[in-house]
């Protein structure tokens, strides 16, 4: 049976609250992102990050696609500061409640769990929006993808926007559209836009993402009524069993149908014969403006993973560089990721 707790046990237990708290927040001048960053001041980050997410992984087989996802929509939206992961405060409301986030961004008690960890090894030091690209790397070497050297040292921001959460880029958008979205963050390199799509070898999508309006790729394609004829017609009918016309629109399906829990060039593969499951991933090989741009790239990664990994990796880096917070005046350590810190 636990002691009851003494008064100088619950005084010594409020002061180590208050310093924890203090430690929060405390960093020195903006810098640059470097693979270094905590060496000095939590040098088993890494290892404690993939071991909370190799246990997650033991009851929750998506959890790695969704995590890798968590960055990406974080970094699309006011840059990597961990905005994603606020919930609503007042002045503004979560990122988490914007239509491409609703009953679909997930793995936030992951993160949560990441962060409660981080914090009893090395209290206020690693900051979510580090998480998040640390969780990203971790989940797509455990999946069988490459390794590359994670660049470190975001602060978490203080604000999130659900209005630049709604504009990420769509499943049902063209290439013209997406290009433009992945230049509008900085991501102005084809390669970018080809390689970091493939992060969609992994993972699960809904059937309201081709099924049903403005992502109707299987009935009503573009108002037209007929499918979508750059969809594979056996694939088509399979997802139709999946997706039937105003059915279940949560239903989960592979988004790669081969290896849906491999990392690897399938995705790619896959395009080669028509079988990507959303418009935006077969634009990049089948849009007459693909043609001489994004799909050489998709062809070039189909015929080789080492290439694909290579790119994979540098697009990584480069997603995780968008406007990260360094400055202390703009951002601080979060001591939960879900909200900023109090600074009453």
């Amino acid at each position: 049976m636990m002691a009851s707790s003494t008064p100088r046990a619950s005084s010594a237990a409020a002061v180590l609250a208050v310093v924890v708290a203090a430690l929060c927040g405390i960093h020195g001048a903006a810098a640059q992102l470097v693979e270094d960053y905590y060496d000095d001041t939590c040098p088993d980050a890494y290892d404690i990050v993939k071991q909370t997410l190799i246990e997650a992984h033991q009851s929750d087989t998506r959890i790695y696609a969704s995590l890798i996802r968590l960055h990406f929509h974080d970094c699309f939206v006011q840059g990597c500061d961990g905005s994603i992961l606020l919930d609503n405060m007042t002045g503004f409301q979560t990122e988490k409640e914007a239509v491409p986030n609703m009953g679909s961004a997930r793995g936030f008690p992951v993160v949560d769990a990441v962060k409660a960890a981080l914090e009893d090894a090395c209290p206020g030091v690693v900051s979510c929006a580090d998480i998040l690209a640390l969780a990203a790397e971790i989940s797509v070497e455990l999946s069988g993808g490459p390794k590359w050297g994670v660049l470190l040292g975001r602060l978490d921001g203080l604000t999130s926007s659900i209005a630049g959460a709604n504009n990420l880029p769509a499943p049902f958008e063209n290439l013209t559209v997406l290009e433009r979205k992945f230049s509008d963050v900085g991501l102005k390199d084809l390669v970018d836009l080809v390689a970091l799509s493939g992060a969609h070898t992994f993972g699960r999508v809904q059937c309201k993402n081709i099924a049903d309006p403005p992502a109707d790729r299987l009935y009503n394609f573009s108002g037209t009524n007929r499918p979508d004829p750059t969809l594979n017609s056996a694939y088509r009918a399979f997802l139709t069993q999946r997706c039937p016309q105003n059915g279940n629109s949560s239903v989960l399906n592979d988004l790669d149908p081969t290896t849906p829990d491999t990392f690897d060039k399938n995705y790619y593969t896959n395009l080669e014969v028509n079988r990507g499951i959303l418009t935006s991933d077969q634009e990049l090989k089948s849009s007459p403006l693909a043609q001489g741009r994004t799909a050489p790239i998709v062809d070039r990664f189909a015929q080789s993973q080492d290439a694909f990994f290579a790119s994979f990796a540098q697009s990584m880096i480069n997603m995780g560089n968008i406007a990260p917070v360094t400055d202390p005046s703009l951002g601080e350590v979060r001591c939960d990721c879900k909200m900023v810190n109090d600074d009453s």
